[in-house]
């Protein structure tokens, strides 16, 4: 009777340990799934503010507007170099939300980490690339986008 019992108890921990492993990567996925979700709406407002800002008097000086919103297109994606950063306010002002701490930043990025590629000849198009490490993580996560504007 009492190796029944030790078993039913060995059991039952084991039971007890598997819910509490679920319940600590349940954690972990939702922490991933709200710094997704905030790389998205951080994609999503630069491009917005080059849609907005973009001088649409000529084809010239739209290529010219846009392309200064080029954020480290000189450099890859992620890897913390230098590279060429934008001057314009917009680009700026972005990158400060998006390496900011508090619930706008992503957790573990830096301005060195994020950029925005513009291409006019292949129709305007603009990729936003976003680069954060949440706490405890070893990986770099990535999200990228990419738009349009005419």
């Amino acid at each position: 009777m009492i190796i029944e019992a030790l078993v039913a108890i060995l059991i039952f921990a084991l039971g007890v340990l598997g819910l509490v492993g679920v319940n600590a990567m349940a954690g972990s996925t939702q922490s991933d799934a709200r710094y997704r979700t905030d790389a998205n709406r951080l994609a999503n407002q630069i491009a917005n503010e080059i849609w907005l800002y973009a001088d649409r008097t000529s084809q010239q000086t739209f290529s010219d507007s846009i392309a200064a919103f080029a954020h480290r297109s000189d450099v890859g994606a992620c890897d913390k170099t230098a590279g060429t950063p934008s001057q314009a306010a917009p680009v700026t002002a972005w990158v400060a939300t998006v390496t900011g701490a508090g619930l706008q930043g992503l957790p573990g990025s830096v301005a060195g980490m994020q950029q925005i590629l513009v291409d006019p000849a292949a129709g305007n198009r603009i990729t936003v690339t976003l680069c954060w490490q949440a706490p405890g993580d070893v990986w770099v996560r990535k999200h990228v986008a990419v738009t349009y504007v005419n």
